[in-house]
């Protein structure tokens, strides 16, 4: 097995991230790489001796500050200031997985070399990935448009040894940490300081972080439906593929068939049935299962292309000898998927706690609240409330960030996208997802007891057995915030392949 990445201009996919992630890959850049960014960057400081015009952001100043030019001799300077005047973030600090890819991102953004950094600041941050010195960077600052400008200047700051960091779960001064690697600060020059600002790698690590885990989560959103679905002892005609094919959406018709397939040979789904129909929550699985999962393709490929760009400004095009200054850096791309991907996750959430609702209302032979000696025991009553409350949020959550904008910069920057703050929440709202589903989890396998002795499909009952083992079954009252924290922890370590998630 490869243990090393290299840094090229081959196309990069989520499936490729997952992997240099888990499995702990370090990264090098590709002989192609070098040559680009050392080319730019020659480029760039032939053209800072001939030219004497004033060029954005390399020999003026910034924002609606961008008509003052400033003199060569001062650049360096200009550039460490840009990065220490934008480190206003606040908040909570950003998680350090999520840290990790913005790292990993940014050094293959400016790996294109459009972006006019020295070869060197490249490679610190490749040492910085690769010992796992991850700067300290907060939740709150970005705008999502002018580049997520206040995180990235905090992911930025240990290159000049400023800031802090977090090495080996401690967290102390970059200064601290670059004396004891032996390594002096970079010294930036012309146009490093933007280009590290400049870009979207605060919304795209979000949004490929939480892209990972939907992907794992629809899935186990089919499982445990499915096991709800055998629990509230449902019928199977509303999988049939007939239906489907005259409605062919694409994640519709998956879903249909992967219910199919994980309740084969399912005794509980064969036997015969009392009613007509089955609730929406059940009956209508496919339709809004499916819907998310289409959701979560559009969004895939909105970030598998960002996460393959350029997302700097100026951008500099060394065969066309043009450095142009446009928008690359706005989120909106980004902002938009983000909130669509929210509402996604948020209507996953909600449909399995209707199921859970169903599953505890004493219906179809099944003991009020799932629990023997109701009255006594108030079995699954309040799960179902701590459910509730979460979609409740997540409703909240998924009102759209991208609708808002507010004017920055005396002006200049007059339309900003707000796809941090998509991002920040739709990382929430999965999160809650998780706690939902492992409660829907806690309700169905419950359920499920009271249709024995028949069984569901061998793949089923391999699961619930599975989830057996972390949590038990509830036969009188215990404390069930240890449950719901297994079952989340459950479904966290399950570890899936590839080929499912399709």
């Amino acid at each position: 097995m490869d243990t090393v990445h290299y840094i090229s201009s081959d196309v990069f996919s989520l499936e490729l991230l997952e992997e240099i992630i888990s499995q702990h890959k370090t990264l090098e850049l590709s002989e192609e790489a070098r040559i680009n960014i050392e080319k730019c960057r020659t480029y760039l400081d032939n053209k800072m001796q001939s030219h004497g015009d004033p060029i954005y952001g390399i020999n003026t100043g910034f924002g609606s500050l961008c008509n003052i030019k400033i003199s060569n001799e001062n650049l360096t300077k200009l550039q460490e200031n840009l990065v220490k005047s934008h480190a206003c973030g606040t908040g909570e600090e950003v998680p350090q997985e999520i840290v990790k890819i913005m790292l990993l991102l940014k050094i293959k953004s400016l790996s294109y070399g459009h972006s006019g950094v020295q070869l060197q600041t490249v490679e610190r941050l490749i040492d910085f990935y690769n010992n796992d010195i991850l700067p300290v960077v907060y939740t709150q600052g970005s705008l999502g448009a002018s580049g997520d400008l206040a995180p990235l200047a905090h992911l930025s700051l240990p290159l000049i040894g400023e800031g802090e960091v977090y090495v080996d779960g401690f967290r102390q001064p970059a200064k601290k940490v670059l004396e004891k690697m032996g390594w002096n600060p970079i010294e930036l020059q012309s146009k490093e300081g933007l280009a590290l600002l400049n870009g979207t790698q605060f919304m795209s690590s979000y949004g490929s972080y939480i892209l990972l885990k939907a992907m794992k989560f629809s899935y186990l959103a089919d499982v445990i439906g499915a096991i709800s679905l055998e629990g509230f002892d449902g019928r199977i005609e509303p999988f049939n593929e007939l239906i489907h094919m005259v409605r062919p959406h694409k994640g519709q018709i998956n879903t249909a068939r992967r219910f199919n397939e994980l309740l084969e040979d399912s005794e509980i789904i064969a036997q015969p049935k009392q009613h007509v129909q089955d609730p929406y929550s059940f009956r209508c699985i496919p339709q809004v299962h499916g819907a998310s999962k289409d959701t979560i393709d559009y969004v895939k490929k909105v970030f598998k292309t960002e996460i393959n760009s350029v997302t700097d400004n100026p951008n500099i095009f060394v065969g066309e000898d043009l450095i142009i200054s446009g928008g690359n850096f706005h989120g909106q791309p980004l902002a938009l998927a983000l909130d669509f991907l929210g509402i996604a996750l948020a209507e996953l959430g909600s449909i399995s706690e209707r199921r859970t609702y169903q599953l505890i209302s004493g219906l179809r032979e099944l003991p009020a609240f799932l629990v023997s000696n109701p009255g006594l025991n108030s079995g699954f009553m309040i799960p179902q409330y701590t459910a509730a409350s979460i979609v409740s949020q997540n409703k909240q959550l998924a009102t759209p960030a991208s609708i808002d904008s507010i004017v920055s910069s005396n002006g200049q920057e007059d339309h900003v996208s707000m796809g941090a703050n998509a991002a920040t929440k739709c990382l929430k709202i999965m999160e809650n997802l998780e706690r939902i589903l492992a409660i829907e989890l806690m309700n169905a396998s419950q359920a499920i007891e009271f249709r024995r002795p028949l069984k569901s499909s061998e793949f089923l009952e391999t699961f619930i057995k599975s989830f057996r083992e972390e949590v038990p079954l509830v036969e009188e009252d215990r404390i069930l915030h240890y449950d719901i924290e297994k079952s989340i922890a459950f479904l966290n370590s399950l570890q899936l392949d590839t080929e499912v998630l399709e």
